[in-house]
């Protein structure tokens, strides 16, 4: 491989969180034994190594809920409405018995505890019918969220993933820490950003494309980075969508996460990138900082989503804001709700609101990206979550 030491960048490691030996170890020994690795390769194994990443060590982990808080752990109003968008689809599909709601990166079933209580508080005739199989790398988390839905009540609801389903895919926040391979414009040419050593510590090393995708998905969506301009590619987007997809017979994919479409994600104003690590509820931007006990996320390249999920042969039928999508499905009505319930008191009710602001703040996750795909749905349906726009106003 011919790499331009011109091109290495050193990113010095915090020494408020050090990183897990262990796997820090077997990562430099592969470089060692292999050379410079993709960043696609160094951010599957920070995350997803099968004894030491992220998401499955051994050791305790408070988690993705630990280090950044996603909707549904924002508050249970966010399942709640997911819900009703199930219950709807489940009517959409002529009521199958049973009904399987396939959650990728379940976690603890924060989601999960949300919905099914979601259909109760709806008095929903889907309960009649769900049954929900949570996907995670980490069998712990499944036995946790199990556990979770069983105390409210639930028992029986849950499932181990098998074969094909009628029903709903759902992933929230699992697009975002796929690997991404990191590129950069110089001089014309398109260079991959490789993760290197210095002694003993990661650094940059930049170095022709490791595979041809590359250029093809940029060149595929009529992007071209500017001179010095970096970004990121998930390749795995492709693969991911696709085995999701396969396992839908009939229902929905349905997908909330952050990011944007190709001509926004790779414009100029994005100049740096937006890989991102998240420890503690902070956000900062050394990826070898804390390896195995941060999270490692990138913005979402919906063009890329958009195209492998009609390679799979599904249907997009809507995509909106997580705002927007909320208040298709009267989020209003459930604030109103439980205002006006003689049991709620301040100590439950400003949370609520606190929460809402989060949840449909453009700056917070209100500005997240919802689109859902389908197979076997009637050519005109419509889906409430889908059905609300924020008027806009004409460019002056």
């Amino acid at each position: 491989m011919n790499l331009e030491p011109s091109l290495r960048r050193e990113v010095l490691s915090r020494d408020d969180a050090p990183s897990d030996p262990v796997l820090v170890e077997r990562i430099r020994a592969e470089i060692r034994a292999s050379g410079p690795m993709t960043f696609a390769r160094f951010m599957e194994l920070a995350l997803y190594d099968p004894e030491r990443g992220y998401y499955r060590s051994a050791d305790a982990r408070p988690g993705r809920e630990g280090d950044f808080l996603t909707a549904p752990e924002t508050h249970p109003i966010f399942g709640r409405l997911v819900a009703r968008q199930l219950d709807e689809i489940w009517r959409l599909l002529g009521e199958p018995h049973p009904f399987v709601v396939r959650e990728h990166g379940a976690g603890a079933g924060a989601l999960a505890d949300a919905i099914l209580n979601g259909l109760v508080a709806d008095s929903s005739r889907l309960l009649t019918a769900i049954r929900y199989q949570p996907v995670e790398v980490d069998d712990r988390r499944v036995e946790a969220l199990t556990a979770r839905v069983g105390s409210s009540g639930f028992a029986g609801v849950v499932d181990r993933p098998a074969g094909g389903i009628v029903g709903v895919v759902v992933a929230n926040e699992v697009l975002d820490a796929l690997p991404v391979h990191r590129v950069e414009g110089r001089d014309g040419r398109l260079i991959e950003t490789y993760v290197g050593l210095d002694g003993d510590r990661f650094v940059d090393v930049g170095g022709p494309p490791s595979t041809p995708e590359l250029e093809g998905r940029l060149k595929g969506e009529r992007v071209e980075l500017a001179d010095g301009q970096r970004g990121e590619i998930s390749l795995a987007v492709d693969t991911w969508v696709a085995d999701a997809a396969a396992a839908l017979e009939r229902g929905v994919m349905l997908l909330v996460d952050y990011g944007h479409e190709a001509r926004d994600l790779y414009s100029t104003r994005r100049g740096a990138g937006t890989l991102l690590a998240y420890r503690g509820h902070r956000a900062h931007t050394d990826p070898y900082a804390s390896v195995g006990r941060q999270d490692l996320t990138a913005h979402v390249d919906f063009t890329a989503v958009d195209a492998a999920a009609r390679r799979a042969g599904l249907v997009a039928i809507g995509s909106t804001t997580q705002a927007e999508f909320l208040v298709g499905l009267a989020i209003g009505d459930v604030l109103e709700e439980v205002r006006s319930n003689p049991a709620t008191t301040a100590e439950t009710y400003l949370p609520l609101r606190s929460a809402l602001m989060r949840l449909l703040d453009p700056a917070a996750t209100g500005g997240f990206r919802v689109v859902a795909y389908a197979r076997g749905l009637p050519a005109d349906a419509g889906l409430r979550g889908f059905s609300y726009r924020v008027p806009r106003l004409p460019p002056r």
